[in-house]
């Protein structure tokens, strides 16, 4: 049995509709990544799962402010950035587009990807920690050995998962581009 299909939610599972991404599935498809790391036995890992969980949550607590307003993604950033406050959810979002970019490669790519996407924004002592996790990644078989893809069935689970997973990202990446103002009073 692979991980994928042990968790609550699948990014393929998450509805996509003109709306929106819909904000409770995308959020209980990211705990299903974040509890992946679980799996890896390295405490390096933690800060990473702190940073997701921390994005996670303020996403979730601006969604419970209204839920029937909040119920996609699209709306909740509309709504936030309409507010004359920091748009804290907003930023949770963008944080977790950046975190979930999936890649090809784990170690490389994950490193690549940090250091393309969130390096620049962290502080001379996160750097570390991130590089620190990134080291501790396993090797490719290890890892797929790790989450259960033992054979063909369960590797065609986790590419549609990476395929699914791509699909939302490239939606909030194109979002955040045509939409300027949402980023705009971000720190």
């Amino acid at each position: 049995m692979s991980y994928f299909t042990l968790v609550t939610r699948s990014f393929q599972d998450v509805l996509i509709t003109e709306e929106g991404i819909d904000t409770v599935q995308f959020l209980e498809a990211t705990d299903g990544f974040i509890n992946m790391f679980d799996l890896f036995g390295s405490p390096a890992f933690a800060v990473v799962q702190n940073d997701l969980k921390t994005n996670v949550q303020k996403i979730r607590l601006r969604y419970n402010t209204d839920p029937s307003v909040n119920r996609t993604l699209q709306a909740l950033m509309i709504l936030e950035t309409s507010k004359p406050e920091k748009p804290i959810a907003t930023e949770a979002v963008l944080w977790l587009t950046r975190l979930l970019h999936p890649t090809e490669e784990l170690e490389s790519s994950f490193r690549q990807s940090y250091d393309l996407t969130l390096s620049p924004y962290h502080s001379f002592f996160v750097r570390p920690m991130f590089h620190l996790a990134v080291k501790s990644m396993p090797w490719r078989q290890d890892f797929y050995k790790t989450i259960g893809m033992l054979d063909d069935s369960n590797i065609n689970d986790m590419k549609d998962w990476i395929v699914a997973l791509k699909k939302i990202v490239l939606v909030l990446q194109q979002l955040f581009e045509s939409n300027p103002e949402y980023t705009k009073r971000l720190v």
